[in-house]
């Protein structure tokens, strides 16, 4: 029913968006994987999962995605999850690739440049006394950018091409002309240097506050 409803005969890629902590993940991908052999759906992926979680699911069927958050400021899963999912063959999504807007050097503000109703105000990055702090990573980005002729969230996206043929942001607007400035990330070369000097000030764990409330952060890396 559900693809009908959508007008096709099967989904191309299906996740799991969040591990789900009751329930074992070969269970889980068990069952998605019969989806498979019904020829409803192509591929499978995984959303915030844990590097064991990863290797133990792609064991029980062989998983196509892992999408995460993945960003400048946003890289301690370099040192566990992205290496786990290159050791099984497991593509990147990295959503959230410009750190909910942050990465593009637009907000300074909390109170000007975003709305009251704003959502990111929840988060601890955004939090007054965190944001402050973060304020003070931006000068090298804006550095970086204008030497390369770029914007700032151009730059974020072109550090993450740079990362690897196997990740793939997943930046998100509701404006026309911001899809033109994403797509021209596409045109950004970074060379050694220039993620060298990125890399200096956007060092994994550098961020003040965590990625979600504290609700939120007990869904991610199961």
């Amino acid at each position: 029913a559900s693809l009908k409803r959508l007008g096709v005969d099967h989904i191309d890629l299906y996740y799991q968006h969040r591990v789900d902590p009751t329930v074992p993940i070969e269970e889980t991908v068990g069952a998605m994987a019969r989806l498979i052999e019904a020829g409803k759906v192509r591929y499978l992926g995984l959303s915030e999962a844990g590097p064991e979680t990863i290797r133990r699911a792609n064991a029980t069927h062989p998983i196509s995605a892992l999408q995460s958050e993945y960003s400048l400021w946003c890289r301690d899963l370099e040192a566990d999850v992205l290496p786990a999912c290159r050791e099984c063959g497991i593509g990147f999504a990295a959503y959230s690739p410009v750190g909910r807007g942050f990465l593009t050097a637009t907000i300074k503000d909390l109170r000007a440049d975003l709305l009251a109703k704003d959502r990111r105000h929840d988060h601890p990055r955004f939090h007054p006394e965190n944001f402050k702090k973060n304020l003070k990573l931006l000068p090298i980005l804006e550095e970086v950018a204008a030497a390369k002729g770029c914007t700032p969230g151009q730059l974020a996206l072109a550090w993450l091409l740079a990362k690897g043929e196997d990740i793939v942001p997943l930046p998100g607007t509701k404006q026309a002309d911001r899809v033109d400035e994403n797509l021209g990330a596409m045109d950004v070369t970074l060379d050694g240097e220039d993620i060298a000097k990125l890399e200096s000030v956007f060092t994994p764990g550098v961020t003040a506050g965590t990625r979600y409330p504290a609700g939120g952060m007990k869904r991610i890396g199961i």
